[in-house]
């Protein structure tokens, strides 16, 4: 058995890669012919384009492995069909349970690579791609408004473990590749929402301990009051004044410095997050910044999603092994190899774009963050069970 184990896992190795380097070469090109418009503006050059491709190369074999290993698999039955390999196979005793046992330790080790590249690899490529990009063409780093990057978290009294005293939105109009934040906007408010201060500063730069140093700052303090005058009772000198906002600011004051230490839960991790595409993403790294907005009662719906599809997805390798096996029972006569890989390439095709309209169909309808993602596996898994009583049977 292990002779045999050994003999599939050679052949459909060598099927899987030829065919992953295969769509990897078809998406790197595609890739490149979107960066040639931009080859040439400023500093970036065409060796920057073919090395921001490069580096973006092992996301797409997260991306492409399942499929990658469902072509291949069926290519490699298909052979062993067509050679009458594994009709041996069959008569010399080997079940249905045992040849599925076979591809599922292979498929083992195909998803412990997928792992590889999506939690390791991947989330450490991504951002140096970006980096190069955006430093080849001497750019920073803007968010998808106008006013730059926003995000939002929490003010603890003494630091960032003690009680929650209030809420901060920070905003920076531009985020350079270093991590530095251009031209900040800091809007403080107490546990009732109003405002406590003001805080813009000309740049800020990460000191780690989750502290941030800002430069050329000016800071505006608003000094609320809860003792608040009856109805048409004439104010006296001083006397707080209650906006119909719900603002109440006795006082106001403004200062200038030229340094400010600022503690806060944003990270320059959690701003680079905040910016990426779930699908560069590890699962860790999905995880912390789906709690950070959870904290901060934000939408995390996406990021649950790409969450765990970063766990299912791989397992899907699995599924759609087991989905190549009927192929094996397939003779000479119910199609050539070639019209069984177009045909397992249409499998593949579809199991993605269902993958992918689920992921939409599913946030849009507010399905379970898991179902959504592994809703596609097991609908793929029972046309697997199907196809396989089907061949035994037949």
């Amino acid at each position: 058995m292990k002779i045999l184990q050994r003999y599939f896992l050679v052949n459909i190795a060598q099927a899987v890669v030829f065919v992953l380097v295969g769509l990897l070469g078809l998406i790197a090109f595609m890739d490149l012919t979107q960066e040639l418009p931009s080859v040439g503006k400023g500093g970036y050059m065409i060796q920057h384009a073919i090395l921001y491709v490069l580096l973006l190369v092992p996301g797409h074999v997260y991306e492409v492995m399942p499929v990658a290993a469902l072509i291949g698999t069926i290519y490699t039955m298909a052979q062993f069909a067509q050679s009458s390999e594994f009709t041996i196979m069959r008569a010399s005793s080997m079940s249905t349970q045992q040849a599925a046992l076979i591809l599922a330790k292979i498929g083992l080790v195909f998803v412990a690579l997928t792992f590889l590249f999506g939690e390791v690899i991947t989330p450490r490529t991504a951002p140096i791609a970006e980096r190069v990009r955006l430093s080849a063409k001497g750019a920073t780093v803007s968010a998808e408004f106008r006013s730059g990057m926003w995000t939002k978290d929490t003010v603890h009294a003494g630091g960032a473990k003690g009680p929650v005293t209030g809420s901060r939105f920070f905003n920076a109009r531009q985020i350079r590749p270093d991590g530095q934040l251009i031209d900040v906007r800091l809007y403080e408010f107490d546990n009732s929402m109003r405002m406590r201060s003001l805080i813009t500063a000309a740049n800020a730069t990460f000191s780690g301990n989750g502290t941030w140093r800002l430069n050329d700052v000016t800071e505006t303090l608003f000094t609320n009051s809860r003792e608040l005058p009856a109805p048409d009772t004439p104010l006296a000198a001083g006397q707080t004044i209650q906006s119909r906002f719900g603002q109440d600011t006795a006082s106001v004051s403004t200062r200038k410095v030229a340094s400010l230490d600022l503690v806060s839960e944003i990270t320059p991790k959690i701003l680079s997050v905040s910016r990426s595409d779930p699908a560069q993403m590890s699962a860790n790294e999905l995880a912390v910044y789906t709690r950070h907005l959870a904290e901060n009662r934000q939408e995390t719906e996406r990021f649950k999603i790409a969450f765990w599809k970063k766990l299912i997805d791989p397992l899907s390798i699995f599924v759609l092994m087991a989905l190549a096996l009927p192929f094996g029972y397939l003779h000479t006569r119910s199609g050539g190899v070639s019209l069984k890989i177009f045909i397992g390439i249409m499998i593949g095709v579809s199991f993605l774009l269902i993958n992918s309209l689920f992921s939409h169909v599913g946030m849009l309808s507010t399905w379970p963050a898991f179902l959504t993602a592994a809703a596609p596996s097991l609908l793929f898994l029972l046309l697997a069970i199907v196809a396989l009583r089907w061949v035994e049977r037949h």
